[in-house]
């Protein structure tokens, strides 16, 4: 584990309207660190990130990023923390390249020009996560696959110590998601960038997560390494399903 701590809550309730989904969830994440939320759908998982990544306010509780209570709208937390979630963007008239761009805007002051170095660190970023081909075509005409990737690549871009990422590897097919995840790693390791982020496939989350959190029936219910947490044993437990059903379709042994 590394020693720097990117991310870390103090018994935040998350919901809306005053309402909490998810109460007392005290995680935090270090600097190179995967960390992955499970949990049935509509556990609050995406609520969580959504409200650590300041989109939605808190019902209670602490967060702190990178050391301090953070400032959401502030070129500093911009340049701090990158947000890549499910929703579908739209970008009307812009290429894939000009919307990577806007990762860059956080460096740009005011006026928002972008220099030199912003258009070497928006190709680097394409490149690294392989959709520099696409870089002169509309990103409205781009499947949803490409339309992560490129997502991915504006995160990339901001060169943020902590990325927040709903189903990262939505839309994508299994040779993308291999190659987003492994990109992802690397990442981690290589730049010391931290992650938190849901993942539903299991088998991909085992090898690649540090740390593996249940959200479940308001809280956070567990907390350990993906070889503990994504058991057969445990994942029945947490989704409610028969134990032979499950062997059925994933076979007997217990991971």
């Amino acid at each position: 584990m590394k020693d720097k701590l990117l991310l870390y809550t103090e018994d935040l309730a998350v919901g809306y309207e005053g309402k909490a989904v998810v109460e007392n969830v005290n995680t935090d994440v270090h600097e190179g660190e995967i960390v992955t939320l499970i949990g049935p759908n509509g556990a609050g998982k995406s609520t969580i990130l959504k409200t650590v990544g300041g989109l939605i306010p808190r019902i209670s509780g602490k967060i702190y990023i990178d050391g301090k209570e953070p400032v959401y709208a502030s070129g500093e937390m911009a340049r701090t923390m990158a947000v890549l979630l499910t929703d579908k963007i739209h970008a009307e008239y812009m290429s894939a390249a000009e919307v990577v761009a806007g990762g860059r805007y956080p460096y740009t002051g005011r006026l928002g020009i972008l220099r030199e170095m912003d258009y070497e660190a928006v190709d680097r970023a394409m490149e690294i996560i392989g959709v520099d081909g696409l870089a002169d075509e509309n990103f409205n005409h781009l499947s949803d696959g490409q339309k992560q990737r490129v997502m991915l690549a504006r995160a990339l871009c901001q060169e943020p110590k902590l990325m927040l990422l709903d189903e990262p590897t939505s839309y994508l097919d299994i040779g993308y998601k291999i190659e987003l995840l492994g990109k992802l790693r690397e990442l981690a390791d290589e730049r010391g960038i931290g992650v938190i982020m849901t993942m539903h496939d299991y088998e991909l989350a085992r090898n690649i997560a540090d740390t593996v959190v249940s959200v479940k029936d308001g809280r956070t219910e567990k907390c350990g390494r993906p070889e503990e947490m994504l058991r057969s044993e445990y994942i029945c437990s947490l989704f409610g399903v028969d134990r032979d059903r499950y062997d059925v379709f994933f076979g007997a042994e217990s991971r």
